[in-house]
């Protein structure tokens, strides 16, 4: 819920407050590297997926409704900590992004890192980055996981002796 609340309150501030919407093609610049810079993206991640209608507007909220449901089931049957908080974050970032799309029709995007006139990332925000650490928190924990268990001596089944050992 840290997440959703932060994302939103970020979200209003930057639309009313900073009124960053007027200043289409006029970014803030708050670092060398990191800019303010208003766009509504109507699509889903990496602009795929765009809603250029009502009724893919309500097809994406419910796509992402969907997704975050399984999520939520995901969350109550995992057992490892770690995993449930990756997915936490993952979760807070999509109601983050739905809430947009349920009340304006697309999402307020605003963060833009960039070096010198390249730009890495599309024009993102806070909701957009949890849901990029929670995946990649569970792909770092997956990877680490298998690496930890494929270690592990199993009790049951002790080693075999090298040839020439003990011979």
């Amino acid at each position: 819920m840290a997440i959703v609340a932060a994302d939103q309150l970020i979200k209003l501030f930057v639309t009313g407050p900073l009124a960053l919407q007027a200043r289409i093609g006029d970014p803030i610049e708050l670092v060398s590297f990191f800019r303010l810079q208003y766009a509504e993206n109507y699509g889903v991640s990496l602009g795929m997926l765009q809603a250029d209608s009502e009724a893919m507007r309500w097809g994406l909220v419910a796509l992402t409704a969907a997704i975050s449901l399984g999520v939520v089931i995901w969350i109550f049957k995992e057992k490892l900590r770690g995993d449930i908080i990756a997915l936490a974050i993952i979760l807070g970032g999509a109601i983050g992004n739905i809430i947009d799309r349920v009340r304006l029709g697309y999402v307020v995007d605003y963060a833009d890192f960039h070096v010198g006139g390249y730009s890495p990332f599309m024009i993102f925000n806070l909701a957009d980055a949890a849901i990029t650490i929670g995946v990649l928190l569970l792909v770092a924990r997956a990877l680490l996981h298998d690496r930890a268990k494929s270690k592990t001596i199993d009790p049951s089944h002790p080693p075999a002796a090298s040839a020439g050992q003990g011979d």
